[in-house]
C-alpha cells in the first residue's frame, strides 16, 4: 500500500511554515490520540501517520530531501521502518509520545496512557438502569436510593504482575527489513493490556476476581428532568479487574403517566369540567398542580373550550432558569339525564326565547385559542 503525501496527511501546502506544521500536527495528534479513541485501530494508524509526517517535515534537512526525492529520500516506503532517515531504526509509540514534549509542553509525555511503555488504565463496564418518576418528582427534583446488582471485586481476590509483559501491558517485536529494523508494539495477549493477572481467585468469582453483588446507590435527580434523559453517576458501575477504575451507572428517566395532568415540553395541561350553572353564574374551583392545589376563578358566562393560563405553574426548564405554564382547558358538561323539574325548566326557557345561542361575534375561534397558547 503506497504511503500518503506528508503534506496531505497534515492538510498543509508545501509552502507551510514551521509554525503551521507544528499547529497542524498538534490538531491531528489531539484528534486521533489513542486516549480519545480507545480500541480504534484506524485512529491509531492516523495518529502514527501524523507523527511520521511531523517527524520529517519539522526537520529542515529531512524536509528538503523529502521535497526533492519524496518518500525514497527519507527512508523508502517501509511504514515506520527505513534506515535512511524518517522513522528509521524502529521508531515505536514511545518515540512518538516523546515528541509531545515540544508540541504539548510535556502533557502527553511517554510512559502513560496508550502505548507509552506503561500499562493501560483499565475501566470497568458501565451499567444502565431505568427509573420511573412522577410529575412532582420531575418538577422539584428528588433523591432515590436503589439496590443495584453489579460486578464487584471479590473479598480476598489478589493479582500479580503479568509474567509475559512484566507489567507493561504491551509486547514488543523487532523485525528485520530491507530498510533496517522495525519495532512494533502490540497489546499483551496474556493480560490484555492490563499489566496484571489473577493470583488468588475466591470461590464464586470469575477469572478476573469479580463477583456479582448488590449495592445501595443514592441517585440525585435534578429539578426539571425530562422523560428519556440520561444521568451519569460516575464510578458506580461495574468494578474493574485488579484495582482499575470502576465504570459508570447510566440512569435513564421514565415519566409515569399522570391521569389528570398531561405534559407538553415544560408546559402542563389539564381538563376541567364545570356544570352549565357554574359556567353561567361563575364559580371558584380548587385544582391540583405539581406544586400543590391552587384556587382558580371561573368568570360568569364562561364558554366551553376557554383556556386559562397559570403562569409559572409548569416545569422548570433543565436548560435555563425559566418555568413553563399550566393551561386549564374548560369544558362545560352537558347532563345526559334530567329530572322532570330540570326538563320543565329548560323547556320553559327555550319556549320563551330567553336562553338561546347568541354569539356576540367576539368569541375566539379554535385557531385563535391555539395562537394564544404561543403568545
Amino acid at each position: 500500500m503506497s504511503k500518503r503525501d506528508y503534506y496531505e496527511v497534515l492538510e498543509l501546502s508545501k509552502s507551510a511554515s514551521a509554525e503551521e506544521i507544528k499547529k497542524a500536527y498538534r490538531k491531528m495528534a489531539i484528534k486521533f490520540h489513542p486516549d480519545k479513541n480507545p480500541g480504534d485501530k484506524e485512529a491509531e494508524e492516523k495518529f502514527k501517520e501524523a507523527a511520521e509526517a511531523y517527524e520529517i517535515l519539522s526537520d529542515d534537512n529531512k524536509r528538503a530531501r523529502y521535497d526533492q526525492y519524496g518518500h525514497a529520500g527519507v527512508g523508502g516506503n517501509g511504514g515506520f521502518g527505513g534506515g535512511g532517515g524518517g522513522f528509521g531504526g524502529g521508531m515505536n509509540m514511545e518515540d512518538i509520545f516523546s515528541q509531545f514534549g515540544d508540541i504539548f509542553g510535556g502533557h502527553f509525555g511517554g510512559g502513560g496512557g496508550f502505548g507509552g511503555g506503561g500499562q493501560q488504565q483499565v475501566k470497568g463496564s458501565n451499567l444502565r438502569i431505568r427509573i420511573k418518576l412522577n410529575l412532582e418528582e420531575m418538577v422539584n427534583g428528588t433523591q432515590k436510593t436503589l439496590k443495584v446488582k453489579k460486578m464487584k471485586t471479590a473479598p480476598g481476590a489478589t493479582s500479580k504482575t503479568c509474567p509475559t509483559c512484566n507489567g507493561s501491558g504491551v509486547q514488543l517485536k523487532v523485525m528485520n527489513t530491507m530498510f533496517g529494523q522495525m519495532q512494533t508494539q502490540t497489546t499483551c495477549g496474556t493480560c490484555q493490556g492490563i499489566g496484571k493477572v489473577a493470583d488468588k481467585i475466591p470461590a464464586g468469582a470469575n477469572a478476573q476476581g469479580l463477583i456479582k453483588d448488590e449495592e445501595e446507590i443514592t441517585i440525585n435527580i435534578p429539578a426539571g428532568a425530562r422523560d428519556g434523559i440520561q444521568l451519569n453517576v460516575r464510578g458506580k458501575g461495574n468494578d474493574a479487574p485488579f484495582g482499575g477504575i470502576p465504570g459508570d451507572l447510566l440512569v435513564i428517566v421514565e415519566e409515569e403517566v399522570d391521569q389528570v395532568i398531561k405534559r407538553e415540553g415544560d408546559n402542563l395541561h389539564q381538563e376541567l369540567y364545570i356544570s352549565f350553572a357554574e359556567a353561567s353564574l361563575g364559580t371558584k374551583r380548587e385544582i391540583p398542580t405539581v406544586g400543590g392545589k391552587v384556587k382558580i376563578t371561573i368568570e360568569p358566562g364562561t364558554q366551553s373550550g376557554k383556556i386559562l393560563r397559570l403562569a409559572g405553574k409548569g416545569l422548570p426548564s433543565i436548560d435555563s432558569y425559566g418555568k413553563g405554564d399550566m393551561f386549564i382547558h374548560i369544558n362545560v358538561w352537558t347532563p345526559q339525564k334530567l329530572t322532570k323539574e330540570q326538563k320543565d325548566f329548560f323547556e320553559k326557557q327555550m319556549s320563551s326565547g330567553e336562553m338561546v345561542a347568541e354569539p356576540s361575534g367576539k368569541e375566539k375561534t379554535f385557531f385563535d385559542k391555539v395562537k394564544d397558547l404561543f403568545n
